[in-house]
């Protein structure tokens, strides 16, 4: 077996486990607590309604649509999946391993693995170029689309699990109110969003993060400064991303790898 084929097996493999680990850790649940139940447990405002997670619904089906794709014998030498390496692997390790510490009350660690995902996730979206390259259909639905997706949420996520470990260790916040660091974390959002969208015209990036930023607006509807708030960001987003999609039709992409 060469490097090629045992990379895109290892790659199989996790996808696999991944899916499988998440299943079981909501459905068991994991060490007897449920993932909503604990997100639930901390009184922060930069958080969904319940509905918004369902999109790991779509972020499962688009791993498996990467692993089968990159594991076809026509793809074992495509070079931007080369370029990913073990990097896939990696983030569904982190995926995994966020999942027990979260379980199991390890909030500070549930950081840091839960950087190490995004970190990877960043790694695999700039060595794929996505948006920069010209791809076929197929590819672009099965790799970039999927990165893209998992990107977006889980920049949104890194955000809410960081907010969540201030609150675990009563931060004070330097006297700032929790809505006010709620509106600097739907700022800091957007800039993010935006950045990518006239950068990249990611559509698929762009519509996560006005996914999360409208259940954030419904699940903080009782505090109108955050829901209004999440509500313009959202809108934000949008015309960044009608910005972007222009730009990049009058940008002339690179020719890519053919899948």
């Amino acid at each position: 077996m060469n490097r090629d084929t045992l990379r895109q097996y290892v790659n199989l493999v996790v996808a696999i486990a991944t899916i499988i680990f998440n299943f079981l850790a909501v459905s068991l649940p994991l060490n007897g607590r449920d993932t909503g139940a604990i997100s639930d447990s901390f009184k922060v405002l930069f958080v969904p309604a319940g509905y918004v997670f369902s999109i790991w619904g779509l972020i499962y089906i688009g791993m498996m649509a990467f692993a089968i794709y990159q594991v076809r014998p026509s793809q074992r030498e495509n070079a931007r999946l080369r370029r990913i390496g073990y990097l896939f692997a990696l983030s569904g390790l982190a995926n995994m391993a966020w999942l027990v510490c979260w379980h199991y009350g390890y909030y500070a660690l549930s950081v840091v693995v839960m950087l190490v995902l995004l970190l990877s996730l960043i790694a695999i979206y700039l060595r794929l170029q996505i948006g920069q390259v010209q791809v076929r259909a197929a590819e672009r639905w099965c790799v970039d689309m999927t990165f893209s997706v998992y990107l977006g949420w889980i920049t949104v996520a890194t955000i809410a699990n960081v907010t969540d470990l201030l609150y675990y260790l009563q931060w004070g916040g330097w006297g700032i109110s929790p809505e006010t660091w709620t509106l600097i974390m739907l700022a800091a959002a957007v800039v993010i969003a935006t950045a990518m969208c006239l950068t990249r015209g990611d559509v698929a990036y762009a519509l996560v993060i006005i996914w999360a930023l409208v259940g954030i607006a419904v699940k903080q509807a009782a505090v109108p400064a955050v829901a209004n708030a999440a509500w313009v960001a959202a809108a934000a987003v949008a015309v960044a991303l009608v910005a972007g999609v222009v730009f990049a039709r009058r940008r002339a992409p690179l020719p890519g790898t053919a899948g």
